[in-house]
Order: C-alpha cells, then structure tokens, then sequence
C-alpha cells in the first residue's frame, strides 16, 4: 500500500468514483469531497500527501482552494483537473501553487506519469528534512479562522523551547487542548504531561497535591506522598485556573518557576525538578494584579508568552468546520450515522452565540447525534434554547421591544447579523459583492462586520 494519502475534490461524482478506483488500484488511499468546504473539512480530519481538484467547484473556485492549501498545509502536492483547458486558467493555477495541470478527459496514463512525479517530489521533501516536519494545524484543535491560524503559529514556535506559557481565555476555548499540543510538540512529548486543575481544591490541598507532602504533615497525612511536579519531572505540568491560587501558594509557585525547586509539605528536603510548567486563565490577571489579588512578579513571570483563544463568537467561520469535526467524532463514539446537517441547523448554529464556546458546541452537536433519527441532523435535534433562537429570531422583535424595552436599534440587530452573515456566506465572505447587493458602502459593511464579530476567512 502506498503512504502517499489522495484527497479527490470535484462535484461530479462519477469522476471521483472512476478516479478513486484507479488509485486504489495503483495502491493509494484515498479521500473525497464534493466542494470547497468539504474539501477544508476532509484537510483537517486526515493527512494526504497529495490533492487532485477540479477547478471548478460548487461554493467556491478552485484557485481559492490551492490558495488555503499554500498557506495551511504547504507539505500537500495539489494537482489541477479541469474541462476548460485554458492558458490563463493553467497560468493562475500554477501561481497559486498547483504542482501540475491536466485537462478532463483526464487520460490514466498521464495522471499516473503526474503522480509519480509528485510522488517523487514528496520524497526528495522528506529525505531533505533535517528537523521534525512544521505542524501548523494541531489536529485536535480545528479552526481555519485567522486568529487561530495566528495561535497554531504561536504554538508551533513556542512548543520546542523551554518558556513558560500562560493560556487564556474564556471557559471552553480549549485551554487544556492547546496546553497539550504544546506538550505533543516539544521534546519533552514521550515524557509525563501532568494537568491540575488549581480551582477545584482548597489551599491545603491544592499545595500537596503540587508539592506532596510528608507523613504527618497534617490530620490524614497517614503516608508520604508524592506531588505531581516530582511526577511531571521530565515533562509538562500544566496548571489550570492558576487565578485561584492562594497568595502563600502564589509565592512557593514563584519559586518553582524560578529555581524548579520547593520542599513538600511538613518536609525540609528540598526536591529539584526538571520540568516545563504551562498554566492557564479564564481571569483577567492584569486587574487582579491591580487589585492586589495576584501577585506582580509572578505575574510577570509566568507571562513569558501569552496565548490568547478568541471565543467562538469571535471566529464565527469556524463553526461549520468545528460542527462537522464534532459530528464525525460522536458518530464513531455513539455508533451512529449521519450525512450532515441540513442548511437551517447549520445556519443556527452559525447564528447562535455560544457563550460556553467551543465546549458548548461538541456538546451540542453530541445531543443532536444521540437523539437524531433521520440521515441529517436537523434544527429540532439541536438543544431547545437553541432551536428555540432560531423560531423567536426576528419574529419576535415587537415583543421584546415591548416585553424588555429595549431600543429599536438592539431589537433589529439580531435579524441584520443574519442577512449580513448570509449574504457573506452566499458570496464567499466577498465584502465588495456582499457590500453591493446589500446596497451599502464597503467602509459601513466592514464596521457592521467588526460590531457583530463577523470575522470571515
């Protein structure tokens, strides 16, 4: 079996048959999709080596797709399938990275002549490889949104040092998946990674289960036990909610930090460890440092580099490509099958607001799966308060303005943050078309954009 994985992208699904068939003839295996946004989804569940896409896609042009593949996923080969052979066309392709050009009828003999040399290239990529290959998408965080685009790059330079990281943001984020990512990405990868979480155990607890302690240290200390920095020596520790350590716990953390060295509880051995310490936030430790709650040159210790995770509210383009992840995730777990999501449930789910964030949506789209029962997932599988946005959107605007006493203004937002967003999808996130049919000027479209955290792509 050849290691080389194909992702085949063409709406015509006799084309993607025949074609999957002679490749896995030829010893490959192979993925499909029949879109642009299926094409970015299928990119982030598996790896392939290569792509082989038409030019002319459904929800979007193949050009743009070569475009994401450039700049995500630089180690894929794309290949360019199209039946309107032009110069201009061959021209655009190849300056947005493809590797080869081939127009339908696509004959077998020079699409395997093509992929040998692909193949060849990816060969000569690997041998020449003198470090462990750049991972730019973590592939248990998803996201094609700029901002975290930004965050994989951070994460990818950060990982194979030695600093100490501080992650923050809001509950649900992915805190603890970006903590371990960095883990998996260091030298340290084979080693413990050790998480605690600081805000689920009083002080006296939180301190032994950190530093251990000593029999008899305090009532209960029956035996010695070791603390989980000695057990994370060699690896990561990772401290969550580091906002809810205690001020004496504050300064014997200050200390670790500086020196990794602290002695357990009720014991005067010192213990030194070799271990990289990340910790995390959904607290404002700035204004707690303000208000004397934290303490300043801990604070600037530990913000060595900072790792901010935008809520999902804030990376609205992300949602479909989060959703599908989900989907395929909690089919497998839950023994189940579903196609997709119809294009309502989806279009709530982009209009929503997620305030618990990425984790609010897995476990929404884990309700859907459980008690789903047709092909799709529906708008009705979703959670009530959900659903219940998407029948009151809009319609009920008089009622609230009467009910609550809000303004005109507020009462009208959440329908314009809806044709806003479907005119964005409808042209690609093309603000000057999308600014047109609105008919409104581009500078307007962009602050509306911005108040309604509208990234795009």
């Amino acid at each position: 079996m050849n290691n080389n994985r194909i992702l085949i992208v063409d709406d015509d699904n006799i084309i993607r048959n025949s074609l999957q068939d002679m490749l896995e003839l030829e010893g490959f295996s192979c993925g499909e999709a029949d879109c642009f946004r299926e094409a970015l989804a299928e990119l982030e569940r598996h790896n392939y080596s290569i792509i082989i896409t038409d030019i002319n896609l459904p929800d979007n042009n193949g050009l743009e797709l070569l475009k994401s593949i450039k700049k995500y996923y630089p180690d894929i080969v794309p290949i360019v399938i199209t039946g309107y052979g032009s110069i201009v066309n061959a021209v655009d392709a190849v300056r947005e990275g493809a590797f080869e050009y081939i127009t339908k009828p696509i004959d077998d003999a020079k699409l395997k002549a093509c992929l040998n040399r692909a193949i060849e290239k990816i060969a000569i990529k690997r041998d020449n490889a003198m470090v462990k290959p750049k991972n730019c998408i973590i592939r248990e965080i998803v996201g094609n949104d700029l901002k975290m685009m930004k965050i994989f790059e951070m994460i990818d330079s950060a990982a194979p040092t030695k600093a100490t990281v501080l992650i923050t943001g809001k509950s649900g984020t992915g805190k603890s998946l970006t903590a371990r990512a960095i883990h998996q990405m260091s030298d340290r990868s084979n080693a413990p990674f050790i998480e605690v979480s600081c805000g689920t155990l009083s002080e006296t607890l939180l301190e032994s289960e950190l530093f251990g302690h000593s029999k008899g240290a305090f009532t209960g200390a029956n035996s010695d036990k070791e603390g989980k920095f000695l057990a994370a020596n060699g690896g990561t520790i990772f401290l969550d909610e580091i906002n809810s350590a205690s001020p004496a716990l504050q300064l014997k953390l200050l200390r670790v930090i500086q020196e990794r060295q602290f002695e357990p509880v009720g014991s005067n051995t010192t213990q030194t460890v070799d271990v990289r310490i990340l910790l995390a936030t959904n607290k404002d430790l700035s204004q707690m440092v303000s208000d004397g709650e934290f303490r300043e040159d801990l604070y600037y210790r530990i913000n060595v580099i900072n790792i901010h995770l935008p809520q999902l509210s804030e990376r609205i383009s992300d949602i479909p490509v989060l959703a599908d992840n989900f989907l395929r995730k909690m089919c497998e777990y839950h023994g189940k099958k579903f196609a997709g999501f119809t294009e309502e449930a989806m279009q709530t789910l982009e209009q929503y607001n997620w305030p618990g964030n990425v984790r609010e949506l897995e476990n929404a789209i884990e309700r859907a799966v459980v008690l789903g029962r047709s092909n799709h997932i529906v708008l009705s599988d979703l959670p009530d308060h959900i659903y219940e946005q998407r029948q009151s959107s809009g319609v009920s605007a008089s009622d609230s303005l009467y009910k609550e006493s809000i303004s005109l203004k507020k009462a009208l937002e959440s329908p314009e943050k809806a044709i806003i967003m479907a005119a964005l999808k409808k042209f690609q996130w093309n603000r000057n078309k999308t600014a047109e049919v609105l008919e409104i000027n581009r500078t307007t479209l962009y602050k509306k954009m911005k108040y309604y955290n509208l990234a795009g792509n």
